[in-house]
């Protein structure tokens, strides 16, 4: 009897159960220890809450850290293949629903197996969600290690450039259509962080699409832009065809890679270095 209540006891305490960011619970009996993910910065945070060894696939460009890149490939975001997903029988799923994937993502859910899905806003949701996965896969620790790391990398940024004279900031996610970010998208948080103001902030839409015109209007001090792959975006230099444009008479057009400000993971910081840089330059111009 005492052997039972023991093992009763220990079956209770390996149970979880979070509330995602979309407001479901999520129960597993235990500890995940086959999770398939659906989206890149998610395979990414798994690995940051020290759970790579837990994964069991992964969608296409789930590329960071190195040891991503041979999982097992089960589509696109936009085009996942559920019976692949299904054949690596997991106890847990990881997505970001959009508009490519949500009605997959209910699909999955439907099946019975277990979906947390995430949409992180602020930058406190990346170190939230890193502590919520660790807890999902029995990483506790190194989870709460990586959360505290990146909310301590984050505080020293603030308190060296949030408070910087503001600097208004257009970010360009593509060009045709012209696609930026409101004040509700992370990257925006970015920004102020970098002590720089988001032209585009009170627009509806955490991703709009706008015409040039309303960025004329705007008259932003500088063009950051992403693109797709680590190479400037060509399409950046056609704001040169609009002189009197603040950006570019002072000659601020700049670029950094779409994987370190678009992917919400630990990363994002590395990004907010390279923001926070190119805007104090655009400050000193404006001092001479």
């Amino acid at each position: 009897m005492l052997l039972a209540a023991g093992l009763a006891c220990a079956s209770a305490h390996a149970e979880v159960r979070v509330i995602d960011d979309y407001g479901h619970a999520v129960s597993l009996v235990a500890p995940a220890q086959r999770v398939v993910s659906l989206a890149p910065h998610l395979t990414e945070l798994m690995y940051a809450a020290g759970a790579g060894e837990r994964m069991a696939g992964a969608v296409d460009y789930s590329d960071h850290p190195a040891a991503a890149r041979a999982l097992p490939r089960i589509g696109s975001e936009a085009s996942i293949d559920l019976e692949a997903l299904v054949a690596l029988r997991p106890d847990l799923v990881v997505a970001w629903p959009n508009a490519g994937s949500v009605r997959t993502v209910e699909r999955i859910a439907a099946l019975g197996i277990p979906v947390f899905r995430s949409e992180p806003r602020e930058l406190e949701d990346i170190a939230r969600t890193i502590e919520t996965l660790g807890r999902l896969a029995g990483t506790q620790a190194p989870a709460r290690a990586a959360a505290r790391a990146f909310r301590e990398r984050a505080a020293r940024i603030a308190a060296e450039f949030s408070r910087r004279p503001a600097v208004r900031v257009f970010y360009q996610v593509w060009d045709r259509p012209l696609i930026t970010v409101n004040g509700d998208h992370v990257i925006s948080k970015v920004i102020e962080l970098c002590g720089g103001e988001n032209v585009m902030a009170g627009l509806p839409g955490i991703a709009p699409e706008i015409d040039r015109e309303r960025v004329l209007r705007a008259d932003p001090q500088a063009i950051v832009a992403s693109g797709v792959d680590g190479a400037r975006p060509a399409w950046l230099e056609d704001w040169r065809a609009f002189p009197s444009l603040a950006a570019v008479r002072g000659g601020h057009l700049y670029a950094i890679r779409p994987e370190l400000l678009q992917r919400h993971t630990p990363r994002l910081l590395d990004g907010a270095e390279e923001l926070c840089r190119i805007l104090e330059g655009v400050r000193a111009r404006k001092a001479r």
